[in-house]
């Protein structure tokens, strides 16, 4: 069918674009190698599998842990392994080959810094749902997070028997109550001016933009948070003439009808999906 895997007419809407959108979800991480359950999972945290009987790193981000200490012993590793460990990955560097001469933004809900450390332009990048990399206060009592690296690293090095040494656990300065990693689950996540800033820029290119020839592309988007990107990539797309849908997905997606002619679907392996891109180049 024309609207499927045409990989030509999506490297033609890219290249004749006046601005890309690109909406990127935890399936191109995965798809980079950033995978949270299986052998991966097993790799790095088969104490906890033995111990705890936890089965991924997604569901084990919520156990009950009995102290502040196991706690962090679990995270402090969940962030070394996902944040501070993975170089930068191969298929955002080929992502990037693509759109780095372009006119592009990038929203995600993705909290691993791959595209920052692909050399993607920072002040092009809107991380919606949080940094492994940083810290905040676990009741939100003020608007700010703190850089952890060099304290993640302590925890790692430091802990024994699923426990880090006390000394270690982070308190809010302001409130003294724990802290935690800046992550939306809750009502208390953090926005701090940083957020707030990258969020304006990414509203000012959308009025910039829209009504132009513009290129909404979205890429391993589940639907645990549609309201995020993939919904508004659908009302910017309906709601003007010249705009390009592409979803590039390894499950089958629904697409309103009344886009279909709009949109190019990419069903498959994203790494083979980008690589069959960049052939045209």
């Amino acid at each position: 069918m024309k609207n499927y895997n045409n990989y030509q007419e999506v490297y033609q809407k890219i290249t004749e674009a006046e601005a890309i959108v690109i909406g990127a979800g935890s399936g191109l991480s995965a798809a980079a190698g950033l995978t949270y359950s299986g052998e991966r999972f097993k790799k790095y945290f088969r104490d906890y599998i033995d111990y705890y009987h936890l089965t991924d790193m997604y569901s084990a981000g919520f156990y009950p842990f009995d102290s502040l200490e196991t706690y962090w012993g679990y995270w402090s590793k969940h962030v070394f392994h996902n944040r501070y460990q993975p170089e930068a990955l191969p298929l955002y560097k080929e992502l990037l080959s693509l759109v780095e001469e372009k006119n592009y933004f990038v929203i995600t809900t993705n909290v691993d810094h791959q595209f920052q450390k692909t050399g993607f332009d920072k002040r092009r990048l809107f991380y919606t749902q949080g940094d492994y990399g940083l810290f905040q206060c676990s009741r939100a009592c003020h608007n700010k997070t703190y850089e952890n690296e060099s304290l993640i690293m302590q925890m790692v090095d430091q802990q024994s028997q699923f426990k880090i040494p006390k000394h270690l656990i982070p308190y809010c300065p302001k409130c003294g109550q724990p802290m935690r990693v800046n992550l939306r689950i809750d009502q208390f996540f953090v926005q701090d001016d940083g957020w707030e800033s990258a969020a304006n820029r990414y509203k000012e290119f959308l009025e910039n933009y829209l009504g132009t020839k513009i290129v909404f592309w979205e890429i391993g988007i589940g639907n645990n948070t549609p309201s995020i990107i993939k919904y508004p990539f659908q009302e910017m797309t309906r709601a003007t003439n010249q705009s390009t849908y592409i979803v590039c997905n390894q499950q089958a997606q629904r697409i309103p009808d009344e886009l279909m002619d709009k949109t190019i679907i990419l069903q498959g392996n994203i790494v083979e999906t980008i690589r069959e891109i960049d052939h045209f180049r």
